[in-house]
Protein backbone atom coordinates (compact mmCIF):
# COMPACT_ATOMS: atom_id res chain seq x y z
CA UNK A 1 0.00 0.00 0.00
CA UNK A 2 1.20 3.50 -0.81
CA UNK A 3 1.63 6.20 1.57
CA UNK A 4 -0.64 8.07 0.11
CA UNK A 5 -3.31 5.37 0.21
CA UNK A 6 -2.90 5.34 3.35
CA UNK A 7 -3.47 8.46 4.09
CA UNK A 8 -6.17 8.43 2.06
CA UNK A 9 -7.99 5.40 4.12
CA UNK A 10 -7.10 7.12 7.30
CA UNK A 11 -8.56 10.67 6.34
CA UNK A 12 -11.91 8.91 5.39
CA UNK A 13 -13.11 6.10 7.94
CA UNK A 14 -16.50 5.80 6.14
CA UNK A 15 -16.70 2.93 3.64
CA UNK A 16 -19.74 1.91 1.37
CA UNK A 17 -21.37 -1.37 1.39
CA UNK A 18 -20.11 -2.75 -1.95
CA UNK A 19 -16.70 -1.75 -1.22
CA UNK A 20 -16.67 -4.06 1.98
CA UNK A 21 -18.69 -6.91 -0.08
CA UNK A 22 -15.75 -8.73 -1.48
CA UNK A 23 -13.08 -7.94 0.81
CA UNK A 24 -11.10 -10.74 2.04
CA UNK A 25 -11.01 -12.27 5.65
CA UNK A 26 -7.99 -13.51 7.36
CA UNK A 27 -7.10 -15.66 10.26
CA UNK A 28 -5.19 -14.73 12.95
CA UNK A 29 -2.14 -16.09 11.25
CA UNK A 30 -2.77 -13.48 8.19
CA UNK A 31 -4.08 -16.43 6.21
CA UNK A 32 -7.20 -15.45 3.71
CA UNK A 33 -10.17 -17.92 5.08
CA UNK A 34 -12.91 -16.00 2.80
CA UNK A 35 -14.73 -13.14 1.52
CA UNK A 36 -17.10 -10.68 2.60
CA UNK A 37 -20.29 -11.52 0.73
CA UNK A 38 -23.09 -9.28 2.63
CA UNK A 39 -23.22 -7.61 5.65
CA UNK A 40 -26.59 -7.36 7.99
CA UNK A 41 -27.50 -4.15 9.52
CA UNK A 42 -30.36 -3.85 12.00
CA UNK A 43 -32.94 -1.64 10.93
CA UNK A 44 -33.42 0.35 13.96
CA UNK A 45 -29.91 1.14 14.97
CA UNK A 46 -28.19 1.22 11.95
CA UNK A 47 -25.64 -0.83 13.33
CA UNK A 48 -23.94 -4.11 11.38
CA UNK A 49 -24.75 -6.88 13.09
CA UNK A 50 -22.87 -9.71 11.23
CA UNK A 51 -20.73 -10.18 7.76
CA UNK A 52 -22.03 -13.19 5.52
CA UNK A 53 -18.00 -14.96 4.99
CA UNK A 54 -18.02 -17.03 2.23
CA UNK A 55 -15.50 -19.50 1.35
CA UNK A 56 -14.44 -22.79 -0.57
CA UNK A 57 -15.15 -25.78 0.28
CA UNK A 58 -12.82 -28.30 0.86
CA UNK A 59 -11.15 -29.39 -2.22
CA UNK A 60 -12.45 -26.02 -3.61
CA UNK A 61 -15.29 -27.90 -4.82
CA UNK A 62 -18.07 -24.98 -3.99
CA UNK A 63 -18.74 -22.22 -1.29
CA UNK A 64 -20.22 -22.12 1.95
CA UNK A 65 -21.01 -19.34 3.98
CA UNK A 66 -21.04 -18.26 7.88
CA UNK A 67 -21.96 -15.67 9.69
CA UNK A 68 -19.26 -13.91 11.84
CA UNK A 69 -20.45 -10.78 14.44
CA UNK A 70 -19.26 -7.59 12.76
CA UNK A 71 -17.16 -6.93 16.33
CA UNK A 72 -14.76 -9.75 15.39
CA UNK A 73 -13.59 -8.66 12.37
CA UNK A 74 -11.04 -5.37 12.13
CA UNK A 75 -10.09 -3.71 9.17
CA UNK A 76 -6.61 -4.45 8.90
CA UNK A 77 -4.48 -1.77 6.31
CA UNK A 78 -1.33 -4.03 5.95
CA UNK A 79 -3.63 -6.67 4.85
CA UNK A 80 -6.11 -4.53 3.17
CA UNK A 81 -9.06 -7.31 4.54
CA UNK A 82 -10.33 -7.76 7.70
CA UNK A 83 -8.72 -9.20 10.65
CA UNK A 84 -9.94 -12.04 12.61
CA UNK A 85 -8.82 -14.42 15.43
CA UNK A 86 -11.59 -16.56 14.30
CA UNK A 87 -10.13 -19.79 12.79
CA UNK A 88 -11.31 -21.33 9.50
CA UNK A 89 -11.82 -24.57 11.77
CA UNK A 90 -14.27 -22.44 13.97
CA UNK A 91 -15.96 -21.15 11.04
CA UNK A 92 -16.64 -24.05 9.57
CA UNK A 93 -18.39 -25.35 12.43
CA UNK A 94 -20.35 -22.19 12.93
CA UNK A 95 -24.02 -22.50 13.28
CA UNK A 96 -25.33 -21.80 9.76
CA UNK A 97 -28.33 -20.02 8.80
CA UNK A 98 -30.00 -19.48 5.15
CA UNK A 99 -30.19 -15.94 3.73
CA UNK A 100 -34.32 -17.38 2.79
CA UNK A 101 -34.51 -18.20 6.95
CA UNK A 102 -37.31 -15.77 7.76
CA UNK A 103 -36.16 -14.54 11.13
CA UNK A 104 -32.14 -13.87 9.51
CA UNK A 105 -30.80 -14.42 12.61
CA UNK A 106 -33.12 -12.38 14.95
CA UNK A 107 -34.48 -14.42 18.40
CA UNK A 108 -33.12 -17.40 19.42
CA UNK A 109 -31.11 -17.98 16.31
CA UNK A 110 -28.91 -14.62 16.81
CA UNK A 111 -28.15 -15.72 20.37
CA UNK A 112 -26.69 -19.44 19.02
CA UNK A 113 -24.14 -17.56 17.06
CA UNK A 114 -23.20 -15.46 19.90
CA UNK A 115 -22.85 -18.10 22.38
CA UNK A 116 -20.89 -20.35 19.71
CA UNK A 117 -18.58 -16.78 19.09
CA UNK A 118 -18.52 -16.27 23.02
CA UNK A 119 -16.48 -19.04 23.77
CA UNK A 120 -12.30 -19.04 23.90
CA UNK A 121 -11.14 -17.55 20.18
Amino acid sequence: MTETHSASVLSHPLIESDRVEGTAVYDANGRQIGTIKRLVIEKVSGNIAYAVTSFSTFLGTGSETHAIPWNYLHYDLKLQGYHTNITEDQLRNAPEFSRRDDHLLSGRDWELLSEYYAGPL
